[in-house]
């Protein structure tokens, strides 16, 4: 895929938008996202080398083992990252790496010398947070192969099939098979596709593997992003829309849930009780209970009022992809790398059944009465939400089965494959409807 990003020379020194002969640098602008693409990986709260953290402004300023202050805050002061970016190279950062360019040291020390001021919300926001919302560039006319298709959903009316693409999500007519629409300006990848109750807005999680990720909202009908929410250092994994409500739960790479109001975009609660990315989310009916699908091995269910862990669910033996609550509100399954489905009880975590299905799980989906479950032999296991019992399964992939969706008119299932193919079928009989490549 060719890269989307690139530096303009317009007679002066250019990066990103700031211009050595206009305005002192600004941190949140041009100064962050220079230390998210150079400085995090060795820098950040995980890895901290030298007791030094650059993860957002208020660890920045903070030294380091050194004792050496970072940024020159007072008048004559040094500053020590801009000694340790400049010096030779046995003490130069970043170490075992190319330098930063002349251009991107003459923004931080522009920056310093207008006074190394934050222009944030927060200070101890993260730079993910902190860096201006991207306007993306336009995805590729053409595709020069297929991507893994991670994400599918039915439009509203059930006649159109929504497919995550590249910073984009393709819009296919069922019946024909065409491409009907795209819209742009969303992450590089997109991992989950989920409508608003009442049908008008688009909830995509979305994120370049390892360096950013956010919840876009989009107006389905004219297709522009209307907000930007969850903005973190990996992807958004998965959204779910609270019933009855204008809340949304986010769960993303970095192993957070949050809940957000969608009135004021506001966070309302922030859970970190998982260990590991975050797979998948799953309300109860009622709205009452949140749970959680995690690569620590677990799920957990939370207060959906007040985002309190209340049980723990540690049955699985690897990473859980999918979960749901059934109908009554009382029991949860689940299902992941141990090939296996769980059903169990919300209040003690305690096993009730389990399926084997020999194959891996990924994101699994509950309509009505039935489970859909995407495996990695290339099948979508239908399950009896009722007994947690074998019901059916559709066939065909030649590849990893990633995704899945059911139609809300309940008369066809669809899935996406590793390998680009998108699949259609009939949910009465399983006969398949559609099968095409998702590759404008």
């Amino acid at each position: 895929m060719p890269s989307l990003r690139s530096l303009f020379f317009c007679g002066m020194i250019c990066v990103g938008n700031w211009t050595a002969a206009a305005e002192p640098a600004a941190f949140s602008r041009d100064v962050a996202p220079i230390l998210r693409d150079h400085c995090l990986a060795c820098h950040g709260p995980q890895n901290a080398e030298g007791g030094y953290r650059v993860d957002s402004y208020e660890q920045l300023i903070i030294a380091g083992d050194s004792d050496e202050a970072p940024i020159a805050l007072e008048a004559g002061q040094s500053s020590e990252l801009l000694r340790r970016l400049t010096c030779d190279e046995s003490e130069r950062m970043p170490a075992e790496s190319e330098p930063l360019t002349p251009e991107q040291i003459a923004i931080i020390r522009s920056w310093i010398e207008a006074g190394g001021k934050f222009d944030g919300r927060e200070p101890g926001d993260t730079l993910a947070v902190v860096i201006p919302a991207a306007t993306y560039a336009a995805p590729p006319t053409h595709y020069a192969q297929p991507i893994p298709i991670t994400a599918v959903c039915f439009s509203p009316s059930g006649e159109e099939l929504l497919v995550g693409g590249y910073h984009e999500v393709t819009v296919w007519n069922i019946e024909s098979a065409e491409l009907v629409r795209r819209i742009p300006n969303l992450g590089q990848r997109i991992f989950s596709l989920t409508f608003s109750p009442d049908q008008q807005t688009l909830a995509v999680g979305c994120g370049e593997p390892g360096r950013s990720g956010e919840l876009r909202l989009v107006d389905f009908a004219s297709g522009a992003v209307t907000g930007v929410i969850a903005r973190v250092d990996d992807v958004v994994l998965d959204a779910a829309f609270r019933p009855e409500s204008r809340q949304l739960a986010v769960a993303s790479a970095d192993g957070l849930i949050r809940i957000f109001d969608l009135e004021t975009l506001s966070e309302l609660h922030s859970m970190a009780s998982h260990a590991d990315w975050v797979n998948a989310l799953a309300w109860s009916d009622d709205g009452k209970r949140l749970v959680s699908a995690s690569r620590d091995k677990t799920v957990k269910v939370f207060d959906g009022e007040t985002g309190d862990l209340l049980t723990s669910y540690a049955g699985h033996q690897g990473s859980v992809h999918g979960v749901t609550v059934l109908a009554d509100g009382k029991q949860a399954v689940s299902a992941g790398a141990d090939q296996k489905l769980h059903r169990w009880n919300l209040d003690t975590a305690k096993r009730a059944a389990e399926l084997n299905l020999g194959a891996g799980a990924f994101k699994l989906v509950r309509a009505g009465r039935s489970i859909f479950v995407p495996c990695d032999d290339g099948s979508v296991r239908h399950i009896s939400a009722g007994d947690s019992k074998a019901a059916g399964s559709f066939q065909g992939h030649g590849d990893w089965a990633l995704s899945t969706h059911a139609d809300p008119r309940g008369k066809r299932v669809a899935s996406g494959a590793f390998n680009g193919e998108v699949r259609v079928w009939n949910l009465d009989d399983g006969q398949p409807i559609q099968t095409w490549i998702a590759q404008p």
